[in-house]
């Protein structure tokens, strides 16, 4: 079951800049989600968190903050996990057999 979260950039801003992100990586990562019709999946924000070099507990933090339960929140990182080993997986080797 999707659900919806509305998270105004506002307190997007303020929550990265509590957590000391720059204020360029921020707008950079605003941009992104402007681009995308200010819609993104909750798989993609967390890797946009991590690639800004945010740790996973205050990945967690923001996601609560925005009305993530924790069940949820578990999802995501496993999904985002799952991804990331499809993808390494598929890049290391090819294998043919005669």
């Amino acid at each position: 079951m999707k659900k919806t979260f509305i998270v105004n950039k506002i307190d997007i801003k303020k929550m990265l800049s509590s957590l000391n992100v720059s204020p360029g990586s921020i707008e950079a990562m605003l941009s992104i989600i402007e681009k995308s019709h200010r819609h993104v999946d909750a798989i993609a924000f967390v890797g946009m968190l991590e690639k800004l070099g945010i740790k996973s507990s205050d990945i967690e933090n923001i996601l609560r903050r925005i009305g993530v339960d924790d069940t949820r929140i578990v999802e995501i990182f496993n999904t985002l996990d799952e991804e990331r080993i499809e993808a390494t997986f598929g890049k290391v080797a090819e294998l043919n057999v005669e």
